[in-house]
């Protein structure tokens, strides 16, 4: 049995921490284990790569709607391949130099395998043992495969590899209506791939606030087909390459739908089958996530979990910052909490959504709809919304009635990551209210002015509803 000063499981957000050991203590002997590619799922299989694919999507979409603008301009091919080896360059290589960084460091033990607890402590790591005071869990998440007949005899994509694919489909059925199958029916819609999007849910984008979904929904409809309430059930090979789907509804009805290539995008698994939690005395929840409290520690002293493992937030941001949380609890003794973040995230789809906080539906829920605020602002109604032509995009604001502080932001539309980002900033400050949107000074004419508009346009739940029925806002 091998014995180390810390066991980091993943190589993802992990890294950050035992890039901060090994500067503290050059001395210190760190075991690094990965089954998968190195650079976790972000680099290899999530934001990174897929951004690089919807950037062009946007910018196509930008071009066609040039002609609106009075720009007559004609696209006249879209390499796919092209754009699928750009994305190969710039990934292939970070994965190859984070490797041979492991294999290289020499305080680090680099093990390019599955781990599993044996006992409290101790880990099965390929042929070897491995112990260690410090473990951390940074073990990901994997596609979520739903209980679909037939499936598993019908060569489908998930979203860790449908980024293998070399042609482009001429028919593509996504199973899923959230964020992952936003983005890719997006993508592919852009490159000219007929996209049916086949949600089991009502809703698209379910997790966003109710009008941002509809005007999601809205806007991409008019680029693919999108099918809620419709839960596929069984899946068989047809004649030439395609694929039938039976789809049921809540109401017993159903519906075939054709593709010649499926993408299973329901959402992501924990990988804790592997893991073999119990044996080193980490508790689980039902689903299989680990049990971490604010802290992250789990329920087993000096074992820590981050990032996609506890199924809260999954997304590189947010496992970067809770990186930093363990980091100062596990080796500096401090006590920092992670209840309470403040998470955003974005959906880069054209509309583009971001969102932080509270949805109106939880604030309520919280304070009762007296005691919040709403603040609404098209980026229409702005100058240089106005300027660009952008149509029902907005800003909603959900805010404290009292002291107006913040409680969350939700915005769809042009660069909505980046306008998000001053609410997410004050969110975390000691004035985490609107004032300082209010009484700051924002550029004009700049698309930052519709948050101000925002944060200036504050009125009572009931009233906000009833002017939004009615057309007025």
């Amino acid at each position: 049995m091998k014995a180390y000063d810390v066991i980091a499981i993943g190589t993802g957000s992990a890294m950050n921490i035992v890039q901060a050991v090994l500067q503290s203590d050059p001395e210190a002997r760190i075991a690094v284990v990965d089954k998968d590619p190195p650079g976790g799922i972000c680099l290899t299989k999530g934001c990174i790569p897929t951004k690089i694919l919807v950037y062009p999507a946007q910018l196509l979409q930008d071009i066609e709607a040039a002609g609106a603008l009075g720009i007559d301009v004609q696209i006249r091919s879209v390499d796919f391949k092209k754009i699928m080896a750009r994305m190969h360059a710039a990934v292939d290589p970070e994965i190859e130099r984070i490797r041979r960084g492991l294999q290289e460091t020499e305080q680090v033990d680099y093990f390019p395998h599955p781990a599993s607890f044996v006992a409290p402590g101790r880990l099965k790591v390929g042929e070897e043992v491995i112990t260690a005071p410090t473990i951390l869990l940074c073990t990901g998440s994997k596609p979520k495969i739903p209980p679909i007949q037939n499936l598993s005899a019908v060569p489908y994509y998930t979203s860790d590899t449908i980024l293998t694919i070399e042609d482009r489909p001429e028919r593509l059925a996504i199973l899923g209506g959230g964020y992952i199958a936003a983005e890719f029916g997006h993508f592919f819609a852009a490159m000219g791939t007929a996209v049916t999007i086949i949600g089991r849910n009502r809703r698209f984008l379910p997790e966003e606030e109710p009008e941002v979904s509809d005007l999601a929904q809205s806007v991409l409809s008019g680029r693919m087909g999108i099918h809620l309430g419709w839960e596929v059930v069984a899946v068989e090979a047809g004649s030439g390459g395609r694929k039938r789907l039976l789809a049921e509804s809540v109401d017993g009805s159903r519906r075939r739908f054709e593709a010649d290539t499926i993408l299973v995008a329901a959402g992501r698994a924990p990988n804790t089958d592997i893991l073999n939690p119990e044996a080193g005395g980490v508790e689980t929840d039902e689903t299989g996530w680990i049990r971490v409290d604010d802290r992250l520690e789990t329920t087993r002293k000096g074992v820590w979990a981050f990032g996609d493992a506890t199924g809260r937030w999954m997304f590189k941001h947010a496992a970067n910052f809770e990186s930093r949380i363990v980091y100062y609890n596990a080796f500096l003794g401090k006590d920092l909490r992670a209840g309470a973040l403040a998470i955003p995230h974005a959906v880069f789809t054209v509309p583009e959504i971001a969102s932080v906080g509270m949805t109106e539906a939880e604030a309520a829920a919280l304070d009762g709809e007296e005691g919040i605020l709403i603040g609404f602002q098209r980026f229409r109604d702005t100058a240089k919304g106005d300027a660009m032509a952008l149509g029902d995009d907005f800003v909603k604001l959900v805010v404290e009635a009292g002291r107006g502080k913040i409680l969350g932001a939700h915005v769809i539309g042009r660069e909505a990551a980046l306008l998000i980002q001053e609410i997410v900033t004050l969110m975390y400050s000691a004035s985490p209210t609107v004032l300082p949107i209010t009484d700051g000074m924002h550029i004009h004419p700049a698309l930052s002015e519709v948050v101000e508009r925002a944060a200036g346009n504050l009125m009572p739940p009931a009233e906000y509803h009833a002017r939004l029925q009615r057309g007025l806002l």
